[in-house]
C-alpha cells in the first residue's frame, strides 16, 4: 500500500511539473503519462542515479552537494526519454527545463509525503 501511495505522489508531482513549466508536456493521455513517468522515475532513481552519484562523487563533494541538482536533472531527462518505451511521450525541452522540473517534482513530492503516514510510526504506536 505504501508503494502505491508513493507512486501516486510521484505521478501527481510529475503532472505538477507539466502544469507549471511550459517546456514539459505529455503527448496523449495526461493521467497515463504522469503514471508512466512516475514508474520510469522510480526505475531511473533506483538504477541510474546511484551510478551517476558514485561516478561524480568528487564533483558532488567539490560543489558541496550542488552537483546533485545536475544529477537529478539528468535522471529526470532520462526518465522522460524512457517513457517512450511504454508508448507515452513525456517531453522535456532542454536541460534547464529538466533542472526546474526536477526541483518542482522534488518539492511537490516532499510536500505531499508529509501527509503520508510512516510505517515506523504505526509500529511504535502499537508497541
Amino acid at each position: 500500500m505504501q508503494l502505491l501511495l508513493r507512486w501516486l505522489i510521484t505521478a501527481i508531482a510529475a503532472y505538477a511539473a507539466v502544469w507549471f513549466l511550459p517546456g514539459i508536456s505529455i503527448q496523449g493521455n495526461a493521467v497515463v503519462g504522469a503514471l508512466v513517468m512516475a514508474v520510469t522515475m522510480g526505475l531511473a532513481n533506483a538504477v541510474i542515479r546511484p551510478i551517476l552519484t558514485l561516478l561524480t562523487c568528487p564533483l558532488v563533494l567539490l560543489t558541496l552537494g550542488l552537483f546533485m541538482l545536475v544529477i537529478n536533472a539528468l535522471v529526470f531527462m532520462f526518465a522522460g526519454w524512457l517513457t517512450q518505451l511504454f508508448g507515452v511521450t513525456y517531453q522535456i525541452d532542454g536541460f534547464w527545463t529538466a533542472l526546474l522540473g526536477s526541483i518542482i517534482v522534488s518539492i511537490v513530492s516532499f510536500m505531499l509525503s508529509i501527509f503520508l503516514p510512516d510505517g515506523n510510526e504505526r509500529r511504535r504506536a502499537t508497541a
